[in-house]
């Protein structure tokens, strides 16, 4: 259980965390204009079909996506995978966005060459000369050979992925022997340890949303279980999990998690219409401004400094059983 800051319980009719001395302002960004699928004012991508993942490619992401990545890397105490690798030579990096876990990795395994694979080319041009990216979908047949890999991560990818045991047998296919396949993947929920989140909660209301969402196409939230199970299941041994938390604002006592919290609390400006635009116009039908009020209400929650909230990760790794 996380324990609270003394300050953030002063005041409670006061609802923000400058109140408890927190500034917690942002500044807004621009998307850039590219030939993509446009919605609701945000860059979807398109090149393998606009459902195959519901967050958007643009500007505005990329920096979100570059902010959740420093945020994992303090919850998991900057270790950028748990697996024991042992100078790996080939790394793999499904779902890369922009890039970034992968350029991390080039720069800590200069002996190894770091792939990184997405649907969408939004990685920059400037990069380690032992890292590279390709545009690929990882739901079609994977083109790499069999006992490829030393390493293949995938994070945060759930919401774009429809068929997890075909993606879990091209890991298993493609990892060497010996090597190791690491998943870090969210259960889609919020958490509250102390009883300050009500069932009205924004940011409840929206996990609620979300999950309606991805079950109805057919990617439901999964929890830790299900990925333990999908590992054994495709033939990985020794398959281990570690959990980590985000807290949703400073408001936990332990220096470090405070951090993680207002790095959190940054990532939420932008993080509600990443995961939800999309999923509640398109799989639910909702009116756009409906969906905004969401989005709205659960950033608004976010701030308020009363609810204790955190988002749980997990990190499940195994490895391939030598020959």
């Amino acid at each position: 259980m996380i324990e609270v800051d003394e300050n953030v319980l002063l005041k409670p009719e006061d609802e923000d965390y400058q109140s408890a001395g927190y500034d917690t302002s942002t500044a807004s960004l621009t998307s850039s204009v590219q030939e993509y699928i446009f919605e609701n004012g945000r860059r979807y991508h398109a090149y393998y079909g606009s459902d195959k993942y519901i967050q958007p490619t643009d500007e505005i992401e990329q920096d979100r996506l570059d902010l959740h990545h420093e945020i994992q890397r303090l919850v998991w105490e900057d270790k950028l995978h748990q697996a024991p690798l042992d100078e790996p030579h080939r790394i793999l990096d499904v779902g890369t966005g922009t890039g970034i876990w992968a350029i991390d990795m080039a720069d800590q395994y200069p002996m190894a060459e770091v792939i990184g694979t997405d649907l969408s080319p939004i990685q920059p041009s400037w990069v380690p000369a032992n890292c590279r990216f390709e545009v690929d979908d990882a739901m079609l047949d994977w083109t790499f050979r069999d006992d490829f890999f030393d390493f293949i991560h995938i994070r945060n990818t759930s919401t774009g992925i429809s068929n997890w045991d075909h993606l879990a047998s091209e890991m298993y296919r493609c990892t060497a022997p010996g090597g190791y396949v690491e998943l870090c993947e969210a259960d889609m929920g919020v958490h509250c340890d102390d009883g300050t989140m009500a069932d009205d909660n924004g940011v409840k209301v929206f996990c609620e949303n979300l999950q309606a969402s991805l079950v109805k196409m057919d990617r439901p939230p999964r929890v830790m279980e299900f990925y333990e199970n999908l590992m054994k299941k495709a033939g990985f041994e020794d398959v281990e999990t570690l959990l980590g938390k985000e807290p949703i604002g400073p408001w936990p006592k332990d220096a470090r998690m405070k951090k993680v919290g207002v790095m959190t609390l940054l990532h939420c400006e932008t993080v509600f219409e990443s995961y939800g635009m999309a999923a509640f116009t398109r799989a639910l039908g909702m009116d756009p401004k409906d969906a905004k009020g969401l989005c709205d209400n659960a950033r608004a929650s976010a701030r308020n400094k009363n609810y204790h909230t955190y988002f749980l990760y997990f990190r499940v790794f195994g490895r391939k059983p030598k020959a």
